[in-house]
Parts: structure tokens; C-alpha cells; sequence
């Protein structure tokens, strides 16, 4: 059986221009198998609310194998010094930006029911992490950064091609019943969505 934590909400705060004055990511604990994933660590701001998490849950994050970065942006990686023990996966496209990190292999699962899928746009190595459990997950990272881009069906602000971007969107909501995006809280997928 798979359980999914989130173990910190993301957030993510814009002026009357939209512009970005705070972005912290939404991390969450995956549990698979024999496996303990996180994906993404927010910033250190975050930290606090999510050692909150690990003590309710009641494992440590010592006890995590595993940390998946959606992509190398200092919003998604601000806590993996709590990690030590962990292997850091990215996308190959990321490694260098992450010191210690290696590829995620996209070929084969991560853990029992959990894989990471190359969904780009938002960066050339962005990944979402794709979850069959009781329902079908998927960890967007900020391929999906808040429930609006995916209900208007626009491409992150940050973006390297918003096509592609807009692209990831699609292939996510058409497997997801649940995102949990970049920054906010997780939401059902309507219908509509993945028409």
C-alpha cells in the first residue's frame, strides 16, 4: 500500500504586477514498499512545518532513502541538508545544478506504484512524480504550480517554451485524479480537465 504526506504546503505570493516576491514548494513523503521518498524539500522556511510533519507521522528524515527534486530551483531544494542519508535524483538536464545529486532513471519505478515523469516546460529537466495508489497522484511540481494553471489551462509564468509547458499540463491531468502542485494544496482533477 502506498500513503502519501504532504509534509508542507507550498505557497506562492505576487504583487498587483504579478510579480513573485515568495515562492516556498509543497514537499511530500512518500511511502512504497520497503521505500521513503520525499519530493521536493522547500525552502528553509519551510523547515519548521516540516519537521512538524515528520514527528506526527512519527519517522525522521533519517529514515528517508530517497529525495526527488521536481527541478533544481532553490524554492524546491532549500531543505535537502536535512536529507543526508538520502540518494538526490533530478533530471539529468539539473544535475550540475544540485551538488551530489544523480539522474532519476524515467525508465523504471522509483518504488512500488511511483515513477517520475519528464513533463518540461517550466525548465528543460522538470519533473512530475506520477502515483498509482488508491487513486492516481501526481507531485507536479511547477509543471502545475497552482490549481489556476491547471483549471485555465495556462503555462507557468517561468516558463523556457510555454507550449511544451502547456503540453505537460495536458499529460498530467490526463492521468491525475489528485495534483498536489508546486504551490498550493492538492486538488481533484474535474472532468473537464481531461477532455
Amino acid at each position: 500500500m502506498i500513503r502519501l504526506d504532504v509534509l508542507a504546503v507550498g505557497s506562492l505570493r505576487r504583487d498587483g504586477e504579478g510579480k513573485i516576491l515568495d515562492a516556498h514548494s509543497s514537499s511530500v513523503l512518500i511511502r512504497s514498499g520497503e521505500s521513503t521518498v520525499v519530493a521536493d524539500t522547500g525552502t528553509e522556511y519551510m523547515r519548521p512545518a516540516i519537521k512538524t510533519s515528520f514527528r506526527q507521522i512519527g519517522i525522521f528524515p533519517r529514515d528517508v532513502d530517497t529525495v526527488v527534486l521536481t527541478h533544481s530551483h532553490s524554492d524546491h531544494t532549500g531543505n535537502i541538508g536535512m536529507f543526508e542519508g538520502a540518494d538526490i535524483l533530478i533530471h539529468e538536464d539539473e544535475c550540475m545544478n544540485v551538488p551530489g545529486s544523480r539522474p532519476v532513471d524515467l525508465d523504471r519505478e522509483l518504488a512500488p506504484g511511483v515513477r517520475a515523469v519528464h513533463t518540461p516546460g517550466h525548465t528543460s529537466g522538470s519533473v512530475s512524480i506520477f502515483i498509482e495508489a488508491d487513486k492516481r497522484y501526481v507531485i507536479a511540481g511547477d509543471a502545475v504550480p497552482t490549481r489556476s494553471n491547471c483549471e485555465k489551462m495556462l503555462p507557468p509564468a517561468v516558463n523556457i517554451d510555454p507550449d511544451l509547458a502547456l503540453e505537460s499540463i495536458k499529460r498530467i491531468t490526463k492521468y491525475a485524479d489528485v495534483i498536489i502542485p508546486g504551490h498550493g494544496p492538492p486538488f481533484p482533477v474535474k472532468g473537464d480537465l481531461n477532455d
